[in-house]
């Protein structure tokens, strides 16, 4: 503290030091009283774990002292033994400060070396990392990057750039984290104004605080924006109901809001911004009133923006969907399945069997089975990509066509059931094929390619049309390397090598550019497989 004390204070005259030395050390005796850090350790426990209800995230407490950081660390694992951990690998809190061999004993856990701290830094970095709290002096007040990190605790007298630069630890935007929230024990509004003001004389813009009544304020928008979409809807069940009938609400919710025009993108749209400004505003009591109406607006939410099951769906969704279920309000798991949802068998996607097409169109939510045939047959398409570029477009546009008409409701619901199920069944139907050519899937890839339904390509033949698209698969995995998509003299090798496997077999000369095209863009897809392959 003397160390940092003289920082500060260089150039004062002595006198004015000593001074102010002893005011510190007055004020530090005071906010490191026992009774003072019982109150505040239990005040940090309530209301982050009322936070984690909302926003999964990270907690800094900023301390005046070491000894007070040691010893708030004592009153927060009284209240929550199962906090404290003495390995530097387990526990959700830690002290981190520096200090030496002659401080007292009950500090000399809490002090570590460089490589220790660092290792602690990684793990709090880390979003599914169980280390959520850590107490600090002036450690990882500037530099330190954190966006998990939601809630700051202040109990040390900060001004100007330091507490700038500390408050700037808390506020990252985070998936649906929008902001930090400081709780500040000493009365900081003053310098914090003060410094903010310097923020935006420097060039800085935007608002960078707000109160939290403006949050609430906000909340409560959003969230009659929320209801009025599910006007006419009964959702109380999911209050007192069982985990089981939460689940069983949520089939008839997405069909209410897929019946009104533009309901998935306004409900997407009004969800998410009732998120943020409610994580802003929890633990606020009216924040805590509606929580279970939120769960059921984000759960609702989760489950319509779902993608198809064959796409690996990003980490963040999941965390999304596990943090929306505040009060365990659908499964253990807390990932909403869309099938058991909607009372379905999980269906084998790459099959898209007759049974379960056929128990999808009896279906009594039909908006909501044109919504999950259109993800399972969006999660199919995606994967014929990967392998057959010409097959996964044609059936791409035939997808959006339908669902543009259905959007613009030209065709009634059961109708585009019709033309999805058609569609689906097509795609199955387009997986025999090869077998039927006598070609394998690459060799189908290529043939594909080569704009076989055009009338001055079928005069070839199917046998000279078969020979090509081997030939092709030949030519182009001899040829190509891992780098040969950068590499535009690999490229003109390749394509001159296409155009001469063409001309050889009397391919339409005005046919042979596009087909070459194709071809090589087929090529790219291809040759990513064989890389992952091997």
């Amino acid at each position: 503290m003397d160390e940092a004390f003289e920082e500060v204070t260089e150039g004062e005259e002595v006198e004015r030091k000593e001074r102010l030395k002893t005011k510190w050390a007055r004020l530090e005796a005071v906010v490191g009283a026992e009774k003072r850090l019982r109150l505040i350790a239990q005040d940090i426990v309530e209301h982050f774990e009322r936070r984690l209800e909302a926003l999964d995230g990270k907690a800094m407490v900023v301390c005046m002292s070491r000894r007070i950081c040691v010893e708030l660390y004592n009153e927060i694992v009284r209240l929550r033994p199962e906090w404290h951990r003495i390995d530097d690998d387990k526990g959700a809190i830690k002290v981190v400060m520096t200090g030496s061999a002659s401080d007292p004993p009950e500090w000399q856990p809490h002090i570590r070396n460089k490589e220790r701290r660092e290792f602690l830094a990684n793990r709090f970095r880390d979003p599914k990392d169980p280390f959520k709290v850590v107490i600090v002096r002036d450690m990882w007040l500037t530099g330190f990057d954190c966006p998990s990190l939601h809630t700051m605790y202040v109990d040390k007298p900060m001004r100007a750039h330091g507490l700038m630069q500390a408050i700037a630890r808390v506020n990252r935007v985070f998936r649906d984290k929008p902001g930090g929230l400081v709780v500040d024990y000493l009365g900081l509004a003053h310098e914090l104004k003060q410094a903010l003001a310097i923020y935006t004389e420097s060039g800085g813009t935007g608002k960078t605080a707000i109160d939290q009544a403006e949050a609430v304020a906000v909340m409560k928008e959003k969230y009659e924006v929320c209801c009025g979409l599910f006007h006419g809807f009964d959702w109380a069940p999911w209050k007192i109901g069982k985990p089981e009938e939460r689940l069983a609400l949520l089939p008839a919710a997405q069909e209410h809001i897929l019946a009104q025009e533009n309901g998935k993108e306004r409900l997407l749209k009004a969800v998410s911004a009732l998120s943020k400004a409610f994580t802003l505003a929890v633990p606020h009591e009216e924040a805590l009133a509606i929580r279970d109406d939120v769960a059921f607006f984000q759960a609702v939410r989760a489950a319509l923006a779902k993608r198809g099951p064959i796409e690996e769906r990003p980490e963040e969704e999941f965390d999304h969907a596990i943090r929306q279920i505040i009060s365990s309000a659908i499964a253990p798991e807390g990932v909403v399945d869309l099938f058991a949802a909607a009372g379905l068998k999980k269906p084998d996607i790459s099959i898209l069997s007759d049974d379960f097409l056929a128990e999808v169109q009896g279906m009594p939510q039909k908006n909501l089975a044109v919504e999950l045939l259109r993800k399972l047959l969006e999660g199919e398409i995606r994967v014929r990509r990967r392998k057959n570029v010409v097959q996964a477009r044609s059936f791409a546009e035939m997808l959006e066509q339908a669902i543009r008409r259905y959007q613009s409701r030209a065709v009634e619901t059961v109708q585009v059931i019709e033309e999805l199920i058609t569609l689906a069944k097509d795609l199955c139907n387009a997986n025999r094929r090869g077998i039927e050519l006598g070609l394998s899937e690459e060799e189908l890839a290529f043939y594909d390619a080569l704009e076989t339904n055009d009338s001055a390509v079928k005069v070839l033949g199917e046998p000279t049309l078969k020979q090509i698209a081997r030939e092709l698969v030949e030519t182009v995995r001899r040829n190509v390397t891992i780098d040969w998509t950068e590499r535009e003299n690999v490229r003109a090798h390749l394509r001159r090598l296409v155009k001469r496997v063409l001309r050889k077999y009397g391919y339409p000369p005005d046919k042979q550019e596009q087909a070459t095209r194709t071809v090589l863009e087929q090529a790219e897809v291809l040759s990513a497989c064989w890389a992952t392959a091997h």
